[in-house]
């Protein structure tokens, strides 16, 4: 994934995703937000001291035009899908709510684009050597996690990663629902060669892009322009066949989401309506007004 929608994916999950299991972590974490990105983003580029100050009021701009205008969106799709989670689910049903979460996603990252094009002329070579080193960091720690070498530890690590995931939404899983993680994730197409390929080339893209923008002194629409197309080029690999791929990974996986769905508990669901709940309530007193003015804080 290009490191644009890193950014903003990353960003999200930090303060909006379900890792934040507590409500009171999650309004925390928003209201450091800008903070946050800020570190994210640094770890990088290492920005110099003259480029942090613009960096930084990039962030504050963006999160300030993301609490005004997407956390009510987002509030609006945890109370549809906390009204239909109680049911079973199907496949296709999986996939259109994975669209949807796409679709909700589509104006942050818009508007990083954005932030970030204005940013792009002060990067340099330093930045530039950083970049290079942190992915080669980041593909080290993936192999680490998805490709070890014994394929046993490797099918441990992935039915361990997908039970965490789950009941952090519906909770404690039984034996029996943790055999039908186990069988989905030995049935999954999940390459991980082929996703430390595709994420390689997906680097080298950014990198060759940004370098070509500054070497070409591109205008702002010429920046947001490239940028997005790098974006679209992370969604929709050249390669035909990683696109293939990536085509029959994703109806295994929406097929394999509504399987788990289905073989949970009316109480499970009920444990995930509530935890659904708990997320939507932090969002909306997120952007509830404060009694002095302005959007509520998180603590």
């Amino acid at each position: 994934m290009s490191r644009i929608k890193t950014l903003i994916i990353g960003l999200l999950l930090l303060v909006l995703g379900p890792a934040f299991t507590g409500c009171s972590a999650l309004r925390l974490g928003y209201a450091n937000g800008p903070q946050l990105g800020w570190w994210w983003i640094d770890n990088y580029f290492d920005f110099s001291r003259e480029q942090a100050p613009q960096v930084k009021r990039a962030m504050d701009d963006w999160f300030a035009w993301h609490r005004a205008t997407q956390l009510p969106e987002y509030a609006a799709l945890l109370a549809s899908a906390r009204q239909q989670i109680g049911e079973p689910t199907t496949p296709d049903a999986a996939c259109r709510w994975q669209e949807r979460v796409r679709e909700q996603l589509e104006p942050a990252l818009g508007r990083a684009i954005t932030e970030f094009a204005a940013l792009v002329p002060r990067l340099g070579d330093a930045q530039y050597g950083h970049l290079e080193r942190r992915y080669l960091k980041l593909n080290d720690e993936m192999r680490a996690d998805f490709l070890q070498p014994d394929p046993a530890e490797r099918q441990r690590e992935s039915v361990k990663r997908a039970v965490e995931r789950a009941e952090r939404v519906y909770g404690r899983l039984d034996e029996p629902q943790r055999r039908v993680i186990a069988a989905g994730i030995e049935a999954s197409p999940f390459n991980p060669d082929l996703w430390l390929t595709e994420r390689q080339r997906r680097q080298r893209d950014v990198l060759q892009t940004l370098r070509r923008l500054n070497a070409e002194r591109a205008d702002t629409d010429q920046r947001v322009a490239a940028l997005r197309a790098l974006v679209q080029r992370t969604e929709r690999s050249p390669n035909p066949d990683y696109r293939a791929y990536q085509a029959r990974l994703g109806s295994y996986n929406c097929a394999f989401a509504a399987q788990i769905h289905n073989a949970t508990t009316p109480a499970q669901r009920q444990q995930a309506r509530e935890t659904i709940k708990g997320w939507e309530d932090d969002i909306r007193s997120l952007t509830a007004p404060r009694p002095g003015g302005g959007p509520a804080e998180g603590g």
